[in-house]
C-alpha cells in the first residue's frame, strides 16, 4: 500500500503550525492547539505545506480530502492532450487528382489537431524513382502549408520517404 503523502494529527513533529480551514481562525498556533480545535470539530489537523515557516496545517476530513485531490489529478489526467499520428501513403507515380483527394485528409486530421505522416512507398524497382517522391512530398507539403507546418526534413528509411507535418491550430 502506497504511504500517505501528507501527515496527519499526531504524525506532525513540529511546536507551531499556521492553521487554516474552515470554523478556525487562521493564524499561527501550537501544534497542540490545532489538534484539540481539530478533535473539537471531530476533523483531522492535515499538513498541508510542510516546507513552509511554519508548516500549513488545515482541519479537514482526511478522507474526504484525499478523495478531492483523487478526482482533482483525475481530471487533470483527462485534459492532457494526446498525439495522434495519422499516415498519409503515396506511391511514386501517384496521380494530381490521387494527391488532391489525400490533401484534403490531410487538412481534416491537421484540422482536428493531429499530426501526419505523409510518406512515398517504393514498391520493387520504384526505388530509382526517389526524384518523384521527393518532388510529390513536395507540392504535398506546399498545399498543406497554412494548415499544418513540416517537422524536420524529408528523410528516406528503407522504402520509404517519409515527412512529418503538425498542425497550426490548437488541438480542441
Amino acid at each position: 500500500m502506497a504511504k500517505d503523502s501528507h501527515r496527519i494529527n499526531h504524525q506532525i513533529r513540529v511546536k507551531e503550525v499556521r492553521l487554516v480551514g474552515e470554523n478556525v481562525e487562521n493564524g499561527i498556533v501550537s501544534r497542540d492547539e490545532a489538534m484539540r480545535l481539530a478533535d473539537d470539530q471531530g476533523l483531522d489537523l492535515v499538513e498541508i505545506s510542510p516546507n513552509a515557516k511554519p508548516p500549513v496545517c488545515k482541519v479537514i476530513d482526511y478522507s474526504k480530502f484525499k478523495y478531492e485531490q483523487k478526482k482533482r489529478e483525475k481530471e487533470l489526467k483527462a485534459k492532457a492532450s494526446k498525439t495522434v499520428v495519422k499516415e498519409i501513403r503515396f506511391g511514386p507515380n501517384t496521380d494530381q487528382h490521387d494527391l488532391d483527394f489525400k490533401t484534403k485528409h490531410a487538412v481534416k486530421f491537421l484540422n482536428d489537431g493531429n499530426k501526419v505522416k505523409a510518406y512515398v512507398h517504393f514498391h520493387g524497382r520504384t526505388i530509382i524513382y526517389k526524384d518523384r517522391g521527393k518532388e510529390l512530398l513536395k507540392r504535398f507539403a506546399e498545399k498543406i502549408q497554412e494548415h499544418g507546418k513540416i517537422e524536420g526534413q524529408m528523410r528516406v528509411e528503407g522504402r520509404r520517404m517519409i515527412m512529418f507535418i503538425s498542425p497550426n491550430v490548437p488541438k480542441k
